[in-house]
């Protein structure tokens, strides 16, 4: 198969990508901010436990939502696979290994909005405003594991937001549209460095 054009599992991908993208980011606000959230008293682990123990049923609906999380993670990275396996193989395979934490869940988005640029499936300014999103978040978040109170300069909540915004507008941008048909330009840059990628990883006597 060739990057010039998108078979029917790589649009099928698409549609599964944008039901779970959405799925993940309704999912997490509503575990973190509607469930826990109001349990949580900030400084106060004692207040916060006897909370967790009268509210029990809402506390294991919390936990219900962050498996369910995970496991749109699992099919939304199955899903961005497919699609991107054409571009790059070694890179769609290997970006979601750095799911593990903010600055590596950010370094994972970083590298799919790349994906996204080369591959030409999405308009390219979108995919370059989830580049510079996604790479400002892997900043703020390795400076603030350095600094700890780097969030009294920029709002933890400024960390993520922009990288946020962008997967929804891209979710709803898959379920409506869909991945497009890169152009003849396009794909033979595509095909070429998908023929590169591939080759730096044979062996030398081949």
């Amino acid at each position: 198969m060739t990057t010039s054009t998108i078979d029917n599992s790589q649009r099928v991908a698409a549609k599964v990508a944008g039901i779970s993208g959405l799925l993940a980011v309704v999912i997490v606000i509503f575990g973190n901010y509607a469930l826990l959230g109001p349990l949580v008293v900030p400084g106060k682990a004692a207040e916060t436990a006897q909370n967790f123990v009268a509210h029990s049923t809402q506390v294991r609906v919390a936990l219900i939502c962050f498996l369910t999380y995970g496991l749109s993670v699992v099919v939304l990275l199955a899903a961005l696979y497919v699609i991107f396996r054409p571009v790059n193989r070694l890179l769609a395979a290997s970006f979601d290994n750095y799911y593990v934490g903010l600055p590596f869940f950010a370094l994972a988005a970083t590298v799919c909005g790349y994906l996204w640029f080369k591959s030409g499936y999405i308009p390219r300014s979108l995919a370059v405003f989830g580049v510079v999103a996604s790479a400002w978040c892997v900043i703020c978040a390795f400076i603030f594991l350095v600094f700890p109170s780097f969030d009294k300069t920029v709002n933890a909540y400024w960390f993520d937001s922009a990288m946020a915004i962008f997967e929804l507008i891209l979710s709803v941008w898959l379920l409506t549209k869909g991945i497009r048909t890169p152009n003849p330009g396009e794909a033979d840059h595509i095909a070429r460095s998908a023929r590169k990628s591939v080759s730096l990883r044979l062996p030398v006597f081949l």
